[in-house]
């Protein structure tokens, strides 16, 4: 392997190592839970019913473009005997399994509470469970998106797979179950795990 990917994927699990302390040792200072808590509520505050149901609906459609973008790579693949399409098929999915993992790893370490249960008055639109640190919404359509982008470097690809994944993540805010330190650490899982994974890309 060459030496640029092996310097990129030690830092990433380095990072991924160190984070937990880092971010508990941020938490502890009031200023950065202060300002997690304040755009929170910000959001909560200007809330409506139409903009409430197009989050709710962007939120849930994270499991279907997870699977439904390498699904349909295979099936191209397949369909039109492209290897190339099958290979990246498997990049995507690997990418945002990986990222899934590690998510669900570090929400083990970390176990940050939710925001409606670390400050009573955020009121979620509805409750979630598990921690809240980082965001898997977050990290794994960030990954899927990353990982297709990488495979089909075009304009009218990243585009729209970055703007639903920026929209996926923003829901998760503004529907109170994510704060945006969650959303940003899912992010950058999402989009390592694409490096990391990087010799599966044709």
């Amino acid at each position: 392997m060459p030496m640029k990917p092996v310097l990129k994927t030690s830092f990433f699990f380095l990072l991924l190592l160190i984070t937990p302390a880092l971010v508990s040792r941020s938490w502890a200072q009031s200023g950065l839970q202060k300002l997690d808590d304040h755009i929170m509520i910000d959001l909560m505050d200007h809330r409506t019913p139409e903009q409430t149901d197009i989050f709710m609906f962007l939120s849930r459609t994270h499991l279907y473009g997870d699977i439904g973008v390498p699904a349909g790579l295979l099936v191209g693949g397949i369909v039109g005997n492209d290897k190339q399409m099958r290979q990246n098929s498997l990049y995507v999915a690997s990418s945002t399994l990986l990222s899934t993992g590690l998510t669900f790893l570090i929400k083990h370490i970390v176990k940050r509470p939710r925001p409606f249960i670390q400050n009573i008055n955020i009121v979620p639109v509805y409750r979630a469970g598990s921690t809240s640190f980082p965001s898997g919404h977050t990290s794994s359509s960030f990954a899927t998106a990353t990982a297709l982008s990488r495979a089909y470097p075009k304009w009218y690809v990243i585009a729209p797979a970055f703007l639903w994944a920026g929209s996926v993540s923003y829901s998760r805010m503004y529907l109170g179950v994510h704060y945006p330190t969650d959303v940003a650490a899912g992010a950058a899982i999402g989009v390592g795990s694409t490096f990391i994974l990087q010799s599966l890309k044709k």
